[in-house]
């Protein structure tokens, strides 16, 4: 099969899915990390510090914080290393 096949029908068992014609193989879901928990409560450190270590704004954190944006891709990754093993924090606020 093609990789054209593939994915057309990839996208038809997509839109059968999203009219619920047919139940999809597997979910994943990805729980959404408590920004203000893990930097004040797990890691005792101000916005400033934490955005610096992340290497993001101050203005993103406090958008993760107040939950009108979600972290995504490598920021939800290492908030998820973070809050498994806090030691890391440390590691990535000495570069």
């Amino acid at each position: 099969m093609s990789i054209f096949n593939e994915l057309q029908a990839s996208l038809e068992e997509a839109v059968e899915i999203h009219h619920g014609l047919k139940k999809p193989a597997r979910v994943t879901r990805y729980e959404v990390a408590d920004v203000k928990s893990i930097r004040e409560d797990l890691l005792k450190v101000t916005q400033a510090e934490f955005a610096a270590t992340m290497g993001v704004s101050v203005d993103t954190v406090k958008s993760w914080e107040g939950k009108r944006r979600n972290p995504a891709g490598l920021a939800a990754k290492v908030l998820a290393t973070i809050q498994q093993d806090p030691k890391i924090y440390a590691a990535l606020a000495a570069h």
